[in-house]
């Protein structure tokens, strides 16, 4: 099969690109990521080496050269993980989300229709249903939990979630929508929790925590996000909605904590910081369905899977240390600029 991958260059897409080069080699793996600031083509470079990949440097809100892409590569299923994720981001800056997470969403909606796809993936979030209370631990989000979001970010992907369903229900377009709970692992970019407590902590540097710390959120290790997804693109049942997530529950302080203690670095090192606004307070997804249905289950837990994203940060320190000094975002000019 010919996949085309959205955002390959950013976080879970990069990841998924190696999980399919590795687990389906005779399938072509295309990517298409615009390079914006989480996007790291410095990530790429062992896929680069795989006659099966191919990378497309472009921004799927721009509809020529979507459509010139479908029309070059004969796409048989896109995998959509191309958006602006960041929320304190989207909070300071909430037109560009817009763009590229609804516009760039229907661009590619249009793309599958006209040059016909075996199935659209939309990569969504669990932030679509709003947060759960603290002390009601009993309570998860599931497939059929109502749309309650909190920041212009996951307004905007829920926005993108609705129009996917629609284009299902309107054109017949076959397509699946996984919600994901937090991932982290290799490739993470450093604004986001876990590598950013990692690499300050090894700088003994401060480490921010809002509020009191006690935001809870439901860790899936990024290996086992990318296998849930290869199942759905593969086995799942077009319409559908599949909540991904790992049963592995803790509060940012508790995450901080953990990173301190693998690291031998003192708690002396966290400092509390007002909390940003809107800021949900717990994350649960109830995995239920997708195991019923497709016989999907994480298998990675959480103090495993920080143990090995902190030894992938330890070992690969000249690759987020670029990004911190902003030399990552020549990487792409400096590489292919005259080609």
């Amino acid at each position: 099969m010919r996949i085309l991958v959205t955002g390959g260059a950013g976080f879970i897409g990069s990841n998924f690109v190696y999980y399919e080069l590795k687990n389906h080699p005779d399938d072509k793996i295309v990517c298409l990521d615009a390079l914006t600031y989480a996007g790291n083509l410095h990530t790429l470079e062992s896929a680069m080496q795989n006659d099966n990949f191919k990378f497309v440097k472009g921004d799927i809100a721009d509809r020529e050269a979507v459509y010139n892409l479908f029309e070059q590569e004969k796409i048989d299923i896109v995998v959509n993980f191309a958006a602006e994720s960041h929320v304190d981001r989207s909070v300071e800056n909430p037109e560009i989300f817009l763009k590229t997470n609804i516009i760039g969403t229907s661009v590619l909606l249009d793309a599958c229709r006209k040059y016909g796809i075996r199935r659209y993936h939309q990569v969504s979030t669990d932030e679509v249903y709003g947060d759960l209370p603290l002390d009601r631990t009993d309570l998860f989000f599931t497939e059929t939990t109502p749309i309650h979001t909190s920041s212009p970010y996951s307004s905007s992907k829920a926005a993108a979630d609705l129009l996917v369903q629609a284009y299902h229900r309107t054109y017949g377009l076959p397509i699946t929508i996984s919600r994901c709970s937090n991932n982290y692992g290799p490739y993470h970019f450093p604004e986001k929790l876990i590598p950013l407590m990692i690499s300050r902590a090894l700088a003994d540097e401060s480490l921010p925590v809002y509020g009191k710390g006690e935001n809870v959120r439901d860790w899936l290790y990024v290996e086992d996000h990318c296998s849930a997804i290869d199942l759905i693109i593969r086995k799942g049942k077009d319409g559908e909605v599949y909540n991904i997530g790992g049963h592995n529950e803790r509060t940012n302080l508790e995450v901080v904590k953990t990173i301190l203690k693998v690291l031998q670095k003192p708690e002396s090192l966290i400092t509390y910081v007002t909390d940003r606004p809107g800021h949900d307070l717990r994350y649960a997804i109830d995995p239920t369905k997708i195991h019923n249905e497709l016989g999907w289950l994480p298998t990675t837990k959480f103090d495993d899977g920080i143990k090995k994203t902190i030894k992938w940060y330890l070992d690969n320190k000249p690759w987020w240390e670029e990004i911190l000094k902003g030399d990552y975002q020549n990487y792409y000019e400096k590489m292919y600029g005259n080609r």
